[in-house]
């Protein structure tokens, strides 16, 4: 079953400088990414910190998005916690708002074998009552999940209808597709960094839901336009705009300062503040910021 081509983005959280969610320009981030044509929003994904708010922030959030997007794209919320019953809770409280979807790492801290993958995400997906996209994040949890766990779970949960498989390359990507789609044709695989999208969907993947769409939603837009018209030439640019751009991530140790100071330099957001105990950028990395986002002309 072929499944459209989708560039999401994973937004981040606008913050004030107290720390608490600044909500209009929330706001003003989700039109800004509707109106540059993007195919969806993630919040409360990694780039959106989810690890740093509380469960009735978290809510709060949901219900603002909600209410900002309405049904102009795709709304998909993180809703990750080391506490399974909160996680529980807020997934359903999300899908009840309206939402198209969650998004789930697995646990982290400890490592887990497959049996206890595919254990805690048969779980979710019996006390969820709506659509489970499985966030493999290797980086963050120190393992990633088999293909052969995904599949088992796609064949037994319907409402496990997708992957963010956030990895370097497209070798664990490829598998997964290998693995799942014999079983369900409809399941649906994103790539996590934004340099993938050709490689994703030339191995019969969905695209990406990666962080750099903040900055860029209009080069995001239009390399998944010209991938669901199959024109290499116009991709082939892109793809190399794109690794040039990549560079951002460089920018700072986290990336989240930067993706948000540059929001701040396009007039997005009104302050570049983030979670503790992240920092500001240095001015120094600000000016590097700012040259490498000039490089972005999208013709």
């Amino acid at each position: 079953m072929d499944q459209p081509i989708r560039y999401i983005t994973p937004a981040v959280t606008p913050l004030l400088p107290d720390g608490g969610i600044d909500f209009p320009s929330c706001e003003t981030l989700y039109r800004y990414l509707i109106d540059k044509g993007m195919d969806g929003i993630l919040i409360l994904g990694s780039i959106g910190e989810f690890f740093g708010f509380t469960p009735e922030q978290k809510k709060e959030l949901i219900r603002c998005a909600r209410k900002a997007i309405g049904s102009d794209t795709q709304l998909i919320v993180g809703t990750t916690s080391m506490v399974f019953d909160e996680m529980v809770d807020l997934s359903n409280f999300a899908i009840d708002q309206g939402a198209d979807g969650v998004m789930l790492i697995p646990p982290y801290y400890f490592w887990f074998n497959d049996a206890g993958v595919f254990r805690y995400y048969d779980e979710l997906a019996q006390a969820i009552h709506g659509n489970i996209y499985i966030y493999n994040f290797p980086e963050r949890t120190g393992y990633s999940i088999a293909p052969q766990v995904l599949r088992d779970l796609a064949q037994k949960h319907p409402n496990i209808v997708g992957l963010k498989d956030t990895v370097p390359g497209v070798d664990h990507t490829r598998e997964v597709i290998k693995a799942v789609r014999p079983v369900r044709p409809d399941f649906i695989v994103y790539s996590g960094f934004d340099d993938n999208l050709a490689h994703n969907v030339m191995c019969g993947g969905n695209g990406c839901i990666s962080g750099m769409s903040n900055l860029f939603p209009e080069l995001a837009a239009a390399w998944a336009q010209a991938l669901r018209e199959k024109d290499f030439a116009r991709s082939q640019k892109f793809q190399q705009l794109t690794d040039s751009l990549m560079d951002i991530y460089s920018v700072g140790s986290p990336f989240i300062p930067a993706m948000k100071e540059g929001l701040v330099q396009k007039g997005i957001l009104r302050h570049a503040a983030v979670t503790k105990p992240m920092t500001f950028l240095t001015a120094g990395e600000k000016e590097r910021l700012k040259e490498i986002m000039a490089r972005c002309v999208v013709d």
